[in-house]
C-alpha cells in the first residue's frame, strides 16, 4: 500500500489533535492556509515560556521572608496581671486588695507574683516546690 506524503501528514495531525484535544486541529487543512510558519521567520526563543510573560505578571515562588529573622512574639499578660485586671485593680491598689492577697497565697508556688508584692505581704515562696 502506497501512501503519499500529504496523506501521512494529515493522519499524523489528526492523531496529534485527538491526543491533545485541540478543536481547531480537527478542521480539514486548507490548501491556501500554511501549516507551519514560513522558513524565513522562525519563532523567537522569547515568544513562549516564562520569558514571554512580563516580570510583573509572573507568579513569585518561594518564601519571600526566608532570610529574615522571625519577629518577636508579642508579650502576653501573666496570670497575675489577668487576675488583677479581672478585679479591676491598679498597681497602687494591689497591696490593699484582700481578694488579690488570698489568690496570691493560694498560688504563690505555682504562678508568678511580683517580688515586691510578696515582700510587702510577707509571703514565703518554696523554691523547691514541684507541682505534680
Amino acid at each position: 500500500m502506497f501512501v503519499t506524503r500529504s496523506v501521512t501528514a494529515e493522519i499524523r495531525s489528526t492523531i496529534t489533535a485527538r491526543k491533545y484535544h485541540r478543536a481547531s486541529s480537527f478542521r480539514k487543512p486548507c490548501a491556501t492556509r500554511a501549516r507551519f510558519p514560513p522558513a524565513e521567520s522562525p519563532p523567537a526563543a522569547y515568544d513562549w515560556g516564562p520569558m514571554a510573560i512580563p516580570a510583573a505578571l509572573r507568579r513569585k515562588r518561594g518564601n519571600p521572608n526566608w532570610d529574615r529573622p522571625m519577629p518577636p512574639a508579642p508579650a502576653l499578660p501573666t496570670e497575675f496581671e489577668l487576675r488583677a485586671r479581672h478585679l479591676q485593680l491598679t498597681p497602687e491598689m494591689y497591696t490593699s486588695s484582700r481578694e488579690l492577697r488570698i489568690w496570691c497565697e493560694q498560688n504563690r508556688n505555682r504562678i508568678y507574683i511580683p517580688e515586691w508584692l510578696l515582700k510587702e505581704w510577707d509571703i514565703d515562696v518554696d523554691p523547691t516546690f514541684i507541682a505534680a
